[in-house]
């Protein structure tokens, strides 16, 4: 079946099919304009009976125009959320007190398959003026159909056009086109709370139009609700746009990432939901920055955070102490807590870049299921025992799905390989690579250091810098060693810098040297490569393989 519009498919299935703002606006549109047949006698076959219940009480005077009240996206959902708990407790009392009416579910509007409808602001209810039959109405007697009967404050009639609702919408052509005696009814009663007209009046008359006449996010948001209840795609799509548009906050970000799951998962949504994701990935990338923040938000915003690769953090480890930290704040249950870490939060957190020491400590953290944790950990040692070019080739793999495991966040503290040994004499081989870029953004006096590695107990790191040589005439690439301060410790090192170099590919030492270090000392070497810096980042460069820099430390304890 054909959309009224030549050329124009039935509920709109364009969704996700076009590109964003195909055609320069959030209006355009292919779908024909019927604004003039909206509730005109003229152009239609149907009356549609809209009931408007009275919300409850104590709510009452939020929910009446909230969307003109509701200066804010914060108290659309402080709004909402009280909404839902209303309704919740709302009695809901068998058919049979309403004898006149016949309920047709909104999602299956085939009598014999009727449910119940416990939760009227998410389940859209339509009903046909007639009264049954006796044996009809003996059925109804016995059925366990419930609806709310609350008090009607008010009634509107609209006369409707039911091909464009059909067209629409996958509610209304059900409803229309069922094969029964009930499609045939010229009267149609749509039962709705008095929070919700506002919104249905929209959504109607966007279904002829394809345009609405609300501008501000939270009406926007009413509409868009609506849209799902009633199954209308497209207005769930040109509202995600519309919202898309407007400036984003964390309050408005968290919104969109908690609406109803039902809503989650549309298509015509998903735009919107990435653009909060990315929104809260953006903001909130140095968490150190804003502690206080991240710490309060929900489990939806700190998954968006952890999707990012681009969370400036000092490496992944750091990740995993702020997912334990946050979880242990939110969730006091250990039963919760470990459910939500296992089920939610390990995926975003990137094991195969963490320290062996951290994943040590990651087997024995009585917050995690011991299986899930064994698992996780035994992925992560596979990964590190990978060569080179086959870690990228997971990486890639990964980098097109949701699960981004396996690939490398833009780390404060660059990763390091490191080969241990204890005899004949306690020694380890660094390695750390370094991208063209990230050495270009180094210049004119920047530094990057390597995450922590350990030599007889004590803590060492690599940091590359551009800085001046000696003489001061010229900027260079210098490579340093440093040991992290633990006290006044004093320990002696043999040690030796390399670099992989063109055309062999092979490393060629560079520098070899002793030290006796104390704590938060380092030393290394001012230019590591002999040249100037113009010299090393030229395109010709010796050292950058692939666009990037291989070097290698080796330490080696001085007896």
């Amino acid at each position: 079946m054909r959309n009224l519009d030549t050329g124009t498919d039935l509920f709109d299935p364009r969704t996700g099919m076009e590109s964003e703002f195909t055609r320069g606006s959030v209006s355009a549109s292919t779908d024909a304009d019927f604004a003039f047949a909206f509730n005109d006698s003229n152009f239609s076959d149907r009356q549609l009976r809209i009931e408007i219940m009275g919300d409850p009480l104590e709510n009452r005077a939020d929910n009446e125009g909230c969307t003109s009240i509701c200066n804010s996206i914060a108290d659309w959902a402080r709004h909402r959320k009280r909404r839902r708990e209303d309704i919740k407790k709302d009695t809901v009392v068998d058919l049979t007190s309403c004898a006149e009416e016949q309920i047709l579910n909104g999602n299956q509007p085939d009598m014999d398959d009727c449910g119940g409808c416990e939760n009227p602001d998410e389940e859209a209810v339509a009903m046909i003026e007639e009264s049954p039959s006796g044996d009809e109405a003996a059925n109804s007697n016995d059925s366990n159909w419930s609806m709310d009967c609350s008090t009607v404050v008010r009634v509107k009639t609209l006369h409707i056009s039911s091909p464009i609702l059909a067209a629409k919408s996958p509610f209304f052509y059900k409803l229309f086109s069922n094969g029964m005696r009930e499609s045939e009814q010229r009267h149609v009663t749509l039962r709705i709370n008095a929070s919700e007209e506002a919104a249905l009046m929209e959504l109607l008359n966007f279904m002829y139009s394809n345009t609405v006449s609300v501008t501000t996010a939270p009406a926007l948001l009413d509409v868009l609700m609506a849209a799902d209840k009633f199954e209308v795609a497209s207005c769930m799509r040109y509202c995600s746009r519309l919202l898309r548009t407007m400036p984003m906050t964390p309050e408005s970000a968290l919104l969109y990432l908690e609406l109803p799951s039902s809503v989650l998962m549309a298509d015509a949504v998903q735009p919107l939901t990435d653009t909060a994701k990315q929104y809260l990935a953006s903001r909130y990338k140095d968490i150190t920055k804003f502690q206080e923040e991240v710490m309060a938000l929900p489990l939806a915003g700190v998954e968006a955070i952890l999707s990012s690769d681009d969370l400036q953090v000092p490496s992944e480890d750091a990740v995993y102490d702020f997912v334990l930290k946050w979880a242990r704040a939110q969730y006091s249950k250990l039963e919760e807590r470990r459910e939500v870490l296992g089920a939610r939060l390990a995926r975003f957190i990137r094991f195969p870049y963490m320290t062996c020491r951290k994943l040590k400590k990651v087997l024995t953290c009585n917050d995690f299921d011991h299986e899930i944790a064994s698992k996780l950990v035994l992925e992560a040692l596979f990964f590190k025992a990978e060569a080179p070019h086959r870690q990228r080739v997971l990486a890639a793999e990964e980098s097109a799905t949701l699960n981004r495991r396996f690939v490398e966040r833009a780390y404060k503290y660059r990763p390091v390989k490191v080969v241990e040994f204890e005899l004949p004499r306690q020694q380890c081989v660094v390695y750390l690579d370094l991208k063209r870029e990230e050495c270009a953004n180094l210049f004119p006096s920047g530094r990057v250091y390597s995450q922590a590695f350990h030599l007889g107990g004590q803590g060492f790191f690599l940091s590359a810098h551009c800085n001046m040589d000696q003489q001061s005439s010229f900027h260079c690439f210098g490579l340093f060693l440093g040991m992290q301060e633990k006290g006044s410790v004093t320990f002696a090192v043999d040690y030796e810098f390399a670099a992989r170099s063109k055309p062999t590919e092979e490393f060629v030492s560079k520098y070899k040297g002793n030290y006796t270090f104390t704590g938060g000392k380092a030393v290394g070497y001012r230019n590591l490569f002999a040249i100037p810096w113009t010299s090393f980042m030229a395109e010709d460069s010796l050292y950058f393989i692939n666009g990037v820099l291989h070097l290698r430390a080796e330490l080696t304890i001085r007896h």
